[in-house]
């Protein structure tokens, strides 16, 4: 079975559920292994990498590639 369907059929498992109790632990159970995932994502980058990020964004920063929120946001109106 995929992990697609196997999404699919645990949703439809919770949408049967009654019982809060058992929905509150689900939820507390998504949050803590949402915040651990998270935690891992952030804690395998090196020094170099941390490093080269920040060079990144020095060097697109002295060359113009950065974009300006309002004009995101003007063009995210446009979009509608």
């Amino acid at each position: 079975m995929d992990l697609q369907t196997r999404k699919i059929q645990f949703i439809q498992e919770v949408l049967r559920l009654k019982n809060e109790k058992i929905i509150e632990k689900l939820e507390k159970i998504l949050h803590q292994e949402k915040k651990k995932g998270m935690e891992e994502e952030f804690s395998q980058m090196t020094m170099e990498e941390f490093n080269a990020l920040i060079d990144q964004a020095e060097d697109d920063s002295l060359n113009n590639r950065l974009f300006n929120a309002g004009e995101i946001l003007k063009d995210i109106d446009t979009w509608k």
